[in-house]
C-alpha cells in the first residue's frame, strides 16, 4: 500500500486544526478508560489522597448529571472549538426560529461513528448556536456509562453533555421558564454500525421514546439532520446478516456501546488512521414541530406524532440534499 505522507510546508492553521482533533479523538476514544486507570493507580501510590478526595467529592456530586450537569462557558469558548470547526469544516444552518419561551427536543441525524457534528454544534459555541437561537440552552445526551468513568466525566459535563436516560433528560424539558433544547441522536449507538460513506440510514421506525417523552413535557420537536456526518470515516464492511455485523449488535448489547471498525487518516499522512477526514459537516436545524403536553398520550397519538416526525425530517432531507451534492433520485431510508 502506498503511503500518502503530508508535505512538510503546511500552515500553522491546519496544524492547529489536526491538533484539536488529536486532543478530541483521544477524549472519545482514550479518555475515560485513561481516567479510571489513573483513579486506581493513585490509590497505591502515595497520592492516594487525591483519588480519596474526588472519591469524596464523588458520592457528593453523584446527582448533578441527572440535574442538568454543570456547564462551563468558558471551556465552551475556548478557540481550540475553533479549529475543530475549521478542520472539516462544520457549518449550522437555521432554517427557523425558536422561541426559548418554550422547551424543545432537537433529534440529530445521523448518529455518525462518533457525532462530530452534534459535538461541535450543541456542546461549544464555535458554529453561533447562541446567537442563531437567543436564550436557548443545549443538551446533549450521552451514554450514562460515560458519567460513571471518574474525571472524565467532570470533563463530558463542561461542555453541557448530560446522561441519555429518561430521567436525566427530562430535567431540563421540566424546567417552566422554557429556554431547553436537549440534543438526542436518536439513532445511538446502533445507528453508528450503518455510518457508511454515501448512506442514508436512519434508524428511526421503531424510535418513539422520544416522542411519548415530548408529548409528557410538551416539548416541541425539531428535526435535525446532518449533511457529511457519515463520510468523515470509512467503516469495514458490515452487512446486516454477516457474522462481524452480528458480534458487534451482541457486544453492543452487553456493553452498551456499539464497536464500529472504523478508519480514515492519520497525523502526518493520508492513507490510514483514526483521525476523521476533512470533509464538510453541514448541519440543518429544521422547523419546530408544535406538541401539545399530554402526559399519558394513547398510542394512535403517539404513532401519529412519530409519523409527523419522519415526515418533516424526510421533508428537510428533501428540501436541502441538492446543496450539498446528493443526488436527486437518493432519499432517506428508515430503518
Amino acid at each position: 500500500m502506498k503511503i500518502d505522507f503530508a508535505p512538510l510546508d503546511v500552515p500553522l492553521d491546519r496544524r492547529l486544526q489536526t491538533t484539536t482533533m488529536v486532543l478530541w479523538v483521544f477524549s472519545f476514544l482514550a479518555m475515560a478508560p485513561a481516567c479510571i486507570i489513573l483513579f486506581l493507580s493513585l490509590l497505591f501510590t502515595r497520592f492516594w489522597l487525591l483519588s480519596v478526595l474526588y472519591a469524596t467529592w464523588w458520592y457528593y456530586d453523584y446527582d448533578t448529571p441527572a440535574r442538568g450537569g454543570r456547564r462551563v462557558p468558558f471551556i465552551c469558548g475556548l478557540k481550540l472549538w475553533d479549529y475543530m470547526r475549521q478542520y472539516f469544516p462544520i457549518k449550522l444552518v437555521k432554517t427557523a426560529d425558536l422561541d426559548p419561551r418554550h422547551n424543545y427536543i432537537l433529534g440529530f441525524h445521523p448518529h455518525g461513528v462518533l457525532v462530530a457534528g452534534a459535538f461541535t454544534n450543541f456542546c461549544t459555541y464555535a458554529t453561533g448556536f447562541k446567537e442563531m437561537f437567543p436564550g436557548l440552552t443545549s443538551y446533549l445526551l450521552m451514554l450514562p456509562l460515560w458519567f460513571r468513568a471518574p474525571f472524565f466525566r467532570d470533563y463530558i459535563m463542561c461542555a453541557g453533555l448530560i446522561p441519555s436516560d429518561k430521567e436525566s433528560a427530562s430535567y431540563p424539558l421540566r424546567q417552566k421558564r422554557g429556554g431547553s433544547a436537549v440534543v438526542i441522536a436518536v439513532g445511538g449507538a446502533p445507528e453508528a454500525l450503518d455510518a457508511h460513506p454515501g448512506t442514508f440510514n436512519v434508524l428511526l421506525a421503531k424510535k418513539k421514546g422520544f416522542i411519548k417523552m415530548a408529548m409528557e413535557h410538551g416539548a416541541h420537536l425539531v428535526p435535525v439532520y446532518s449533511f457529511g456526518e457519515n463520510e468523515v470515516y470509512d467503516q469495514v464492511e458490515n452487512p446486516r446478516g454477516t457474522w462481524l455485523r452480528w458480534t458487534q449488535e451482541r457486544l453492543q448489547c452487553i456493553m452498551g456501546i456499539s464497536l464500529p471498525l472504523f478508519h480514515a487518516r492519520g497525523i502526518f499522512q493520508y492513507s490510514f488512521g483514526l483521525m476523521p477526514y476533512r470533509r464538510p459537516i453541514h448541519t440543518i436545524v429544521g422547523r419546530p414541530i408544535r406538541v401539545v403536553k399530554k402526559e399519558k398520550p394513547t398510542a394512535e397519538e403517539l404513532d401519529a406524532l412519530h409519523q409527523l416526525y419522519m415526515d418533516e425530517l424526510s421533508n428537510l432531507f428533501e428540501e436541502h440534499k441538492g446543496n450539498y451534492g446528493v443526488d436527486k433520485d437518493t432519499h432517506l431510508n428508515f430503518v
